[in-house]
């Protein structure tokens, strides 16, 4: 029993990490100062008809979220999920369909770009969905 807690207290200690370098943890310079704007693209605009926003939708109204003084968009998960939400994510590389496709979302990229704005993504790693 004695060297069960030895040893136990041992992989315990082994077990322990360093602390994580200190490093520069400063924002981009374009980001001190910036006004985000965050979009929950389901319910942002839709852009055809079928009750869901969209990036199409989302690119449509630039413009408009471009007046309101945003820099930023800062969009909640748009990564193929089974939930409406998205933050159980089934692959990491594809835009959710009821979104568009993995072009739409470039030329959102692309249109938010050419009126000087940045796009920040929601990209959650902590978990996954299960199907």
């Amino acid at each position: 029993m004695r060297l069960s807690c030895v040893l136990l207290c041992v992989a315990c200690a082994a077990s322990r990490t360093a602390p994580a370098a200190s490093g520069d943890r400063s924002l981009p310079g374009w980001a001190n100062g910036a006004v985000f704007y965050e979009v929950f693209v389901r319910s942002f605009q839709d852009s055809d008809g079928d009750g869901k926003g969209d990036l199409k939708g989302l690119s449509s109204r630039l413009d408009y979220v471009k007046d309101l003084g945003v820099d930023a968009l800062w969009l909640m998960p748009v990564f193929d999920s089974p939930s409406y939400h998205g933050y159980d994510t089934t692959d990491y590389e594809k835009i959710n369909p009821d979104y568009g496709t993995n072009g739409d979302f470039e030329r959102l990229l692309a249109e938010a770009h050419r009126r000087g704005m940045h796009v920040v993504v929601d990209l959650v790693l902590n978990h996954t969905s299960w199907k």
